[in-house]
């Protein structure tokens, strides 16, 4: 890796303040200190995701729209490095408030060889009637990982939706290490949609984290629709008293890829609810596990957590795990949980067949009703048409592969 000289120099040539540029350097000194994030029943360290290489910082695309709204609602809405300069002060409070660097390996690699990002800040009382829209393009042109930081602030009582976009151009073998952290203030509402459909030879990491003030109320709507391996954390901290957060993910694999999601709600504030449903299904020689992990801390009292866990297995070589976790230190309280792995439900295949649908049709129609949940919670738009066309192919292609192995 870079030494710290060489680092200082390239921080210095980008014009980053001296705090972003003390705390590359701290993270940096803590990469080969911390451990990998734990992910109960999966082993990833073999996988390249820490580079040897330079802090470059022209690897990818990120656009935004919505900017009529934006300037009538004075939004702060700026690439994360222009940010650090015109309001440092606001930048330098809320970067890595969320997601701190010295919790982890890959989240101190983050911070230090982060080279794209976004900080938008929406103050009080404002409500949003137009999601947001982000578009991350990887740039896998050449190998250069795309390392990525989002910071989002929500004020008071204020109301936004989010769509984020992450796609690959290219075909070389690269990683991706993408961070958002979102802060949802007093009475605010934030909805949080994803469409990751990065490629095949990216390897990626992400972490999405959202902290809850008092009656504040957060969503994730996660589509892993991306054919490379893949690892990370969704996580919603219930800080304040009466906040809610409800977690969906939903995720198709394909091939011989691997992927793990750790879910987590953790209710800290009394009354608040965290909520966690997350499907999958499975096709080919693919990998899923599902960690669902729900937390209530001592001193939550009158709170609530609920998820499900579900795994469809569409091939007889595929391996998929849904693992739900319950930790409470608190009586007053109310928790459950449900998992289950199995193939399509043989009920409402007969159901369809017997009104003349073709097989391959009606398993495709079943899979679609099973991860409504997410799918219908995405704002419409050509993200959600996208997501849906993506869904169908590897549908269609995981069909294809499955009946052809069976002949």
């Amino acid at each position: 890796m870079l030494s710290k000289t060489v680092f200082q120099e390239l921080s210095s040539k980008h014009n980053e303040p001296d705090w972003l540029m003390n705390q590359r350097l701290e993270a940096f000194a803590l990469i080969k200190k911390l451990p990998l994030p734990e992910m109960q029943q999966f082993t990833y360290s073999d996988w390249p995701l820490i580079a040897d290489n330079d802090l470059t910082f022209e690897q990818s695309a990120l656009k935004v729209s919505n900017g009529s709204e934006l300037e009538q609602n004075k939004i702060i809405c700026e690439d994360i490095f222009e940010a650090s300069e015109q309001y440092p002060k606001l930048v330098q409070k809320y970067l890595n408030s969320v997601s701190h660097f010295n919790e982890d390996k890959l989240l101190a690699y983050n911070t230090a060889f982060m080279n794209n990002g976004l900080f938008l800040y929406i103050p009080d009382n404002v409500e949003l009637q137009e999601p947001i829209e982000i578009e991350i393009i990887q740039d896998s042109t050449d190998k250069n990982g795309l390392i990525s930081h989002i910071v989002i602030v929500v004020g008071k009582s204020s109301k936004a939706k989010f769509i984020q976009h992450l796609s690959t151009t290219g075909s070389e073998k690269c990683l991706a290490n993408l961070v958002v952290e979102v802060q949802a203030l007093a009475g605010s509402n934030v909805e949080f949609s994803s469409l990751d459909e990065m490629g095949e030879n990216t390897t990626l990491y992400f972490n999405r984290r959202a902290n809850l003030a008092r009656d504040a109320h957060a969503e994730w709507n996660v589509a892993f629709m991306n054919d490379c391996n893949t690892v990370g954390d969704l996580a919603s901290e219930l800080i304040g008293e009466d906040s809610y957060a409800y977690s969906k993910a939903i995720a198709i694999t394909t091939g011989k890829q691997k992927v793990a999601v750790n879910n987590r709600v953790i209710n800290r504030g009394p009354h608040s609810t965290g909520l966690i449903n997350q499907r999958g299904v499975l096709l080919e020689d693919s990998r899923l596990i599902f960690n669902g992990i729900g937390q209530m801390v001592h001193g939550a009292h009158g709170s609530k957590a609920d998820q499900q866990n579900r795994v469809l297995m569409m091939s007889d070589t595929a391996q998929g795990d849904a693992n739900p976790l319950l930790l409470i230190d608190e009586n007053d309280v109310i928790a459950a949980h449900a998992a289950s792995v199995g193939p399509v439900d043989p009920i409402q295949m007969n159901y369809l067949m017997s009104r003349g649908i073709p097989y391959a049709q009606a398993e495709r129609m079943v899979i679609h009703g099973f991860l409504d949940p997410v799918l219908g919670a995405i704002p419409k738009g050509k993200v959600k048409d996208r997501m849906l066309a993506i869904l169908e192919r590897k549908l269609i292609n995981g069909q294809r592969s499955y009946y052809k192995n069976k002949k």
